[in-house]
């Protein structure tokens, strides 16, 4: 497709990166700052997805390295699962081609609503780490395959999802869970960009240009949930998850 990135475009879409990277690192629902700012720059739907994507994996990719860094992740007990979230995203990017979403789409913004209540209001949530419900493996094979092919299927709240995953079955503590949630966010962006590119729905130069805004804020966002841990997270989770909701039903009723 024809697509000219100017100066001012790039800086704009730059900044947004760098807010949603912040954002993204933290909470997730970053996507609810790029996919419109992407649009919004004159991509189609499906081109700003995919792009979406690409500069994704910038984000994810360095808070998810700040965490290994930091001591957050550990990578050996997450390695069947970083397989299986993968694998869920293909299996979904290529589903989404073939399936009706419209059932999906009524009922995600109750989902991510009942998330954002589940973080409000469960005395479970802390720093702690709690009893585990399901063994590594088992955890593989059902919330890092699930979620995964959410995330290629359909995207929006993955983090949230994930967040959600690893502190009521995994047993991990809400700082723990993010660091893990993002990782994992990582492999099912990879994958889902794997199969955009392949459909040549990306643009690369821009991608790129918004990866480097990602990068910077999902450093600082990281560094945020090593240092403040829960008193950042839980709100800021409650706040993206009632946001994405509002923002989903508003484009389901044309409130806007």
């Amino acid at each position: 497709m024809e697509f000219e990135l100017t100066l001012q475009i790039a800086a704009i879409l730059f900044a947004v990166a760098m807010v949603a990277g912040f954002i993204d690192a933290i909470a997730g629902g970053g996507g609810l700052l790029t996919i419109p700012a992407l649009m919004w720059a004159g991509l189609p739907p499906a081109v700003a997805l995919g792009t979406n994507k690409l500069q994704a994996c910038g984000g994810s990719f360095f808070a998810s390295l700040y965490f290994v860094r930091k001591g957050l992740v550990d990578l050996k007990s997450v390695k069947l699962a970083l397989i299986c979230a993968f694998i869920g995203a293909a299996l979904g990017t290529i589903l989404v081609q073939l399936v009706d979403t419209k059932v999906l789409e009524l009922m995600l913004p109750f989902l991510i609503l009942a998330i954002g209540c589940y973080f409000l209001f469960s005395k479970k949530i802390s720093e702690d780490d709690k009893h585990q419900v399901l063994t590594p493996t088992a955890f593989a094979f059902t919330a890092a395959l699930g979620v995964g092919l959410y995330d290629g299927f359909f995207g929006p709240g993955t983090g949230s999802f994930f967040a959600l995953a690893f502190v009521s079955l995994a047993g991990f503590g809400l700082a723990k869970a993010t660091a893990h949630a993002k990782l994992l966010n990582f492999s099912t962006n990879i994958a889902s960009l794997i199969f955009f590119a392949l459909g040549g729905k990306v643009i690369w130069l821009l991608g790129l240009v918004m990866l480097a805004g990602q990068a910077i804020g999902a450093t600082l966002g990281s560094r945020l949930v090593v240092t403040k841990g829960t008193k950042i997270i839980k709100p800021l989770v409650v706040t993206m998850s009632l946001a994405m909701s509002f923002k989903l039903l508003a484009t389901q009723y044309h409130l806007f």
